[in-house]
């Protein structure tokens, strides 16, 4: 008889011990669980950002996620995500949002109406009561893209600005057109611009970039938006067999490749590993109580040939 309770009290115990094992490995983490969605993960830039995440998740704790849509090509395709975001009801939420879409404000008014704090990252939107925008400050950027371009040129001399008029209307490319228009125009350089009808959005740059060269042949010098908007202008420019500074921004390996091997001068580098790491960071504190800065500015490099080794030698360590 006593045996027969051994038995039992030890299959007992086992059968507490294997509960507890399910239990744990089947969601009671406790810890804040955050949830970052970024417009797509296919392109080096956004990697960036969620290596700079999950080095934040690591570090502080957090039961967290980067997400992305998964067809990037369907017009409600964040929306979509974000709504499943949604049900999942976590404590944070951080998003790269899409700030043309009115669908994506609504859905991110829900998250602030059901309690949970939104933190945007990488492009910033009129949102009511968002926790706070951790990214570039593009007008910055532009300016200080506009002052390295200027300072290889001779007042009077005229660069190409290549971008489509919608351009402007967006807060990224809006702000970095801003920025360096002011910077060349107090450097006494002329803007050179040309609208087309772009046959082809995959190579927008490039026909713009021709227009304004058979209309301004005497352009000394470009800035484009982005770096790779820059490398397709620099195409261009090689194809018509010119010679020019071509400036970007962003700060992506295959411009700062160029910039070593002395192909093209500089560019002006935005920090999305900073991006990622600090909304982490940042939404650790909103979970605490704490107070954050509604604008959490994460700078801008210029990279030369000077330092483009060390930046590359950090993006390759971080993406291998």
């Amino acid at each position: 008889m006593k045996k027969k309770q051994r038995i039992l009290l030890i299959s007992s115990l086992l059968l507490v011990i294997v509960i507890g094992c399910i239990v744990k490995f089947r969601g009671t983490d406790d810890r804040p669980r955050v949830v970052v969605v970024l417009q797509e993960l296919d392109s080096q830039y956004w990697n960036i950002v969620k290596a700079g995440a999950e080095k934040g998740f690591q570090e502080f704790d957090i039961n967290g996620k980067v997400v992305a849509p998964g067809n990037t090509s369907k017009k409600d395709a964040l929306e979509y995500t974000l709504k499943g975001i949604l049900n999942e009801r976590p404590d944070v939420l951080v998003v790269a949002p899409d700030a043309s879409s009115l669908a994506v404000m609504s859905i991110l008014k829900e998250f602030v109406e059901n309690k949970i704090p939104v933190l945007l990252v990488d492009t910033d939107i009129p949102l009511e009561h968002k926790a706070s925008y951790i990214g570039t400050d593009n007008f910055e950027l532009g300016r200080k893209a506009g002052e390295l371009l200027a300072s290889q040129l001779q007042p009077g001399d005229e660069v190409a600005l290549p971008f489509l008029a919608e351009d402007l209307t967006y807060p990224v490319s809006g702000n970095r057109i801003k920025g360096a228009t002011v910077s060349l125009e107090n450097a006494g350089i002329k803007v050179a611009t040309e609208q087309v009808n772009v046959s082809n959005k995959a190579s927008t740059t490039r026909e713009i970039m021709t227009a304004i060269l058979q209309k301004h042949p005497d352009i000394k010098g470009v800035y484009a938006t982005t770096d790779t908007k820059a490398m397709d202008a620099l195409e261009v420019v090689k194809e018509q067999g010119l010679n020019m500074p071509v400036i970007g921004a962003d700060g992506i390996s295959e411009m700062i490749e160029l910039i070593e091997k002395g192909t093209l001068t500089g560019t002006v580098a935005q920090n999305p590993y900073d991006m990622g790491y600090i909304s982490i960071e940042t939404a650790l504190k909103v979970i605490k109580g704490e107070d954050v800065k509604k604008n959490i500015d994460t700078g801008v490099d210029v990279i030369s040939k000077d330092n483009a080794k060390l930046k590359l030698d950090f993006l390759r360590e971080l993406l291998k």
